[in-house]
């Protein structure tokens, strides 16, 4: 089954904003960072402690985001710092939808579905400007 949640990026500061919204907010907290990866050497080490994957869950809230991983190719600016996260067990339904929205998406940040080490994971700007972020929880 499909589900959609706000993803946030931050530019270095995840683990202080998100820590910020478990106190106000409550529910649990789960911080991962880029260093306890494998994915850690596809990075320079100065992105190494940097959030790789945060989470934020409780009674109706769930809130996921990430400190920017994509600099110099993509800069951080307001407007292109949330995205809608979309996730499934199955990788078969994630490609469905991530092939239909992504038709004229900008070619410009277009990352295909590819294997990681959490399942499947792509990401797009679509035609209207908004970004886009997949992931199931099953490799391909």
């Amino acid at each position: 089954m499909l589900r959609a949640t706000p993803f946030l990026l931050f530019d270095g500061d995840c683990a202080e904003a998100m820590t910020f919204y478990h106190a106000c907010i409550g529910g649990e907290l789960t911080l991962t960072k880029l260093a306890d990866t494998p994915m850690k050497d596809a990075f320079p080490a100065e992105k190494h402690s940097r959030i790789i994957n945060a989470q934020l869950v409780g009674g109706g809230i769930d809130i996921s985001g990430t400190d920017w991983m994509a600099s110099p190719d993509l800069e951080p600016l307001l407007g292109n710092m949330s995205a809608i996260f979309v996730t499934s067990e199955s990788a078969d339904e994630i490609k469905d939808v991530f092939d239909r929205l992504s038709q004229g998406a900008r070619s410009d940040w277009f990352q295909p579905l590819h294997e990681m080490p959490f399942g499947m994971y792509g990401q797009f700007f679509d035609r209207f400007g908004v970004q886009w972020i997949f992931r199931s929880a099953e490799p391909r």
